[in-house]
């Protein structure tokens, strides 16, 4: 059976398999084990529905937190097959399907004590970004590719004609300083328009905060914000260099969001096609994502 005290001696492997170094994951380890008790208690030990005592029936194969944390880290960035990991963490795959549900809201829990969590709600992004070392911000919208929906009505939904395939879609406004996810908004079909998500969620700024964004997001102009984005070629003409130098410092401050999207996307589980069926998962994943981005940001970065 594949444990964390094999390969804890294998740094590289370690890495590859969890997305995070020795450090990082023995910090999210305190932070997991806490919330692991506190989700056991309020899920299983209080049960009103109980019919025997806790801790009766056959024991688990995940005995001890490490290996609970090695189990659904791995999941997240190297996303195998319910039976390869029944496989390696010697268990049945229905055992997995379990453990994958109720360790992704416990490992949630976890990165909301570290805090590493983006900001959900739009009413709270302005005081979020006002605590910030820098009001400086970069808004950017990224899809995650889907199974093809069964039904005709959410095939239409979902489907992207920007990447020819069915999607679902964040918005991320990332901190231009500290390389931090600040706000994740609602997960929604990837047909809708980044501007329109925005429109849709009332986002509001500091006073004074400079927000760069692309042309996906042409006419979102917050109040008491000043924003930058690439002009685009007119028609039939060319940009005057001015404009092409304007368009180039702009561009070389906005590959940072990128970099922090691929940094969000080493977890495979929102990179590859996502295969995943239950409700609200494909939120929750994206979620567990730009948490463990900000703790790799926090401790790898840090000045």
């Amino acid at each position: 059976m594949l444990s964390y005290q094999q390969l804890k001696h294998h740094p590289r492997a370690l890495r590859t398999f969890t997305g995070l170094d020795q450090a990082e994951f023995e910090k999210l380890l305190t932070h997991f084990a806490m919330a692991y008790h506190a989700y056991r208690y309020d899920q299983h030990v209080t049960k009103k529905s109980r019919k025997r005592r806790y801790g009766g029936g056959r024991k688990p194969r995940l005995d001890f937190m490490e290996d609970k944390l090695l189990f659904i880290l791995m999941y997240f960035k190297v996303y195998p097959l319910q039976e390869v990991l029944a496989f390696l963490f010697d268990t049945s795959q229905g055992r997995v399907n379990e453990w994958i549900h109720h360790l992704s809201t416990v490992l949630k829990m976890a990165l909301g004590k570290a805090p590493m969590l983006p900001e959900r709600d739009p009413k709270n992004l302005e005081q979020t970004l006002a605590l910030c070392v820098a009001v400086d911000c970069i808004i950017d919208g990224t899809e995650r590719r889907i199974q093809r929906p069964q039904n005709a009505i959410e095939q239409q939904e979902k489907y992207s004609g920007k990447k020819k395939a069915h999607t679902v879609k964040n918005n991320l406004i990332i901190d231009l300083e500290e390389w931090f996810v600040r706000y994740r908004s609602r997960t929604v079909a990837g047909r809708m328009h980044d501007k329109r998500l925005c429109d849709e969620e009332g986002y509001t700024f500091p006073p004074g905060c400079v927000l760069l964004k692309d042309t996906g997001f042409q006419g979102f102009e917050p109040d008491h914000v000043c924003t930058y984005q690439p002009k685009k070629k007119p028609r039939g003409q060319e940009l005057s260099p001015d404009d092409k130098a304007e368009n180039k410092m702009i561009s070389s401050i906005r590959i940072l969001v990128e970099h922090v999207i691929a940094g969000v996307k080493r977890c495979r589980i929102v990179h590859d096609i996502f295969r995943n069926t239950k409700a609200q998962f494909d939120d929750l994943v994206m979620e567990i994502a730009c948490g463990l981005h900000n703790l790799r940001a926090t401790l790898r970065y840090a000045i």
